[in-house]
């Protein structure tokens, strides 16, 4: 099956699995591709994707992208999340250190060319992680920024080469709370003091009331994805 005959398959496999529960959805990707993994970033998405991945298929790799940057709160609920589930996540760090990359690029690089940043610390190591699987899932909302809105449940991934499930896209921010608070599911406290979107600590500030929920990452930039999503 050549390339554009497999988009075609996934584009018709979309439409079927467009209504489908994301434990559907899981269920079928796991049982498609037995390589495959899934991306958390330990926002409010994706640990509801760790919880129903232990639910559906608990021995799917689990991987972040550990940017060296992250906000104590964010490597806190790696450690608790790994804890309660009994899980063993892959991490995956830039091939530069932080040291490195300011002796190389400048202090604060996230200040003066955030793309050269976000490239370095985490897509590069997202293409390097992907390159060894078939499909993998990730916890973004078509409600959660213009970029994402036309988002599929299934969709193939030109920019890293595999197929993506996307198992929440046709969810709200109030049916991702439900999940939390109905399953006890653990999370990032940042997202109780106005982090509903959360990234590196340098690029992350506290959403206002009335701001959009994305408005809180690389503010005062035109900015909106770190480059991982297209």
């Amino acid at each position: 099956m050549n390339l554009l005959e497999k988009e075609a398959l996934i584009k018709v496999k979309a439409i079927e699995l467009e209504e489908a529960t994301p434990e559907e959805i899981i269920q079928y990707a796991v049982q498609t591709f037995p390589n495959l993994t899934f991306a958390c970033s330990f926002g409010a998405e994706d640990v509801v994707l760790v919880d129903l991945l232990q639910k559906v298929s608990p021995s799917t790799d689990i991987f972040y992208l550990d940017t060296d940057y992250h906000f104590q709160e964010t490597y806190d609920t790696r450690d608790q999340i790994k804890a309660k589930y009994n899980l063993d996540f892959v991490r995956v760090s830039p091939l530069i250190t932080p040291e490195e990359q300011a002796a190389k690029y400048g202090e604060e690089l996230w200040k003066t060319d955030p793309n050269t940043c976000c490239g370095i610390r985490k897509v590069e190591p997202l293409t390097r992680i992907l390159s060894q699987y078939d499909a993998w899932i990730t916890g973004i909302r078509r409600d959660q920024a213009p970029t994402r809105a036309n988002a599929k449940k299934v969709e193939y991934d030109q920019k890293f080469g595999l197929v993506k499930f996307n198992p929440l896209a046709s969810w709200t921010s109030e049916d991702v709370w439900n999940y939390i608070h109905t399953h006890k599911v653990l999370y990032n406290p940042l997202h109780d003091r106005n982090y509903p979107s959360i990234g590196c600590e340098q690029c992350t500030r506290q959403v206002l009331p009335g701001e959009d929920p994305r408005a809180g990452r690389w503010s005062g930039n035109e900015k909106t994805e770190c480059g991982l999503h297209q």
